[in-house]
């Protein structure tokens, strides 16, 4: 069993910077990927961005990242806090939702369904 909860979600003006933290308990969190999903208000939630656990190989790369967001977030993970984080930089209006960390046995996805764990979420809100 794997708990997460999400922090650092907050107000910023466009251009700016958060980091969104993930606190994971249970002791198969970094066997697992981590993954950040966002949710706006109407629309379906999406994938942002995904790390690797340690079951899987990182030879063939370890982080993979929505195109919207290639290049202004970073995810990374500390497997000896248990915590996975999203670093994110140039922020968008269009980046305003709430944001979900979730884990899950699975090499690296994009798929919400892939996902077995889910946090409850933390918004962020970008102003223009």
């Amino acid at each position: 069993q794997v708990q997460l909860v999400e922090s650092g979600g907050g107000l910023v003006q466009a251009g700016g910077s958060l980091r969104l933290s993930c606190a994971a308990s249970g002791r198969t969190f970094n066997m697992y990927a981590a993954g950040w999903f966002r949710q706006a208000p109407g629309k379906e939630r999406e994938f942002v961005a995904a790390h690797r656990g340690l079951t899987w190989s990182w030879s063939v790369g370890n982080k993979y990242y929505a195109d919207s967001v290639e290049g202004r977030f970073t995810i990374s993970r500390d497997n000896a806090k248990n915590t996975v984080y999203l670093e994110m930089n140039s922020l968008k209006p269009e980046d305003t939702a709430v944001y979900f960390c979730a884990a899950g046995p699975v090499g690296i996805g994009s798929d919400p369904s892939e996902y077995e764990y889910w946090g409850q979420g933390t918004q962020v809100t970008v102003s223009s």
